[in-house]
């Protein structure tokens, strides 16, 4: 069976993203330092070669920054780090509107994960862990 979502208008994608930013738990969130979070549709060709993204794969968030574990003294008058939310990978993906909302809950965790300085190893093995016990 395919799945063929209606595709989201921005109000209603900005919403969900809204909400899964309200889902971290309030002991991360009040830690977030200088960090935008952002919708776009797709990522750029300069992201996607950068990070050697192949045709088939869907990047659906991308941490660009300082992580805060790298941050020196000397860390000031810096732009705000970013997390990019990409809209068109999520919907391509999603089977319906809560699976939207999962998806993006899930890539705004992995992506703040970044932004403290976990690795991609770290973060992968940290989303384990909570899909097993997601009340923490």
């Amino acid at each position: 069976m395919i799945f063929v979502l209606k595709k989201l208008n921005q109000a209603e994608f900005e919403e969900i993203v809204s909400e899964g930013i309200k889902a971290i738990p309030e002991k991360f969130l009040r830690k977030l330092n200088n960090v935008a979070i952002v919708i776009e549709d797709e990522p750029t060709p300069d992201q996607i070669k950068k990070l050697n993204i192949h045709k088939g794969w869907a990047l659906f968030g991308l941490y660009e920054g300082i992580p805060q574990a790298i941050r020196g003294i000397n860390y000031s008058a810096v732009l705000p780090d970013k997390i990019t939310i990409f809209k068109k990978q999520i919907e391509g993906e999603a089977r319906d509107k809560e699976d939207v909302k999962e998806i993006v809950k899930n890539t705004i965790w992995h992506e703040i994960a970044h932004h403290f300085g976990m690795s991609e190893a770290r973060v992968r093995q940290a989303e384990m862990k909570r899909r097993k016990n997601p009340k923490h």
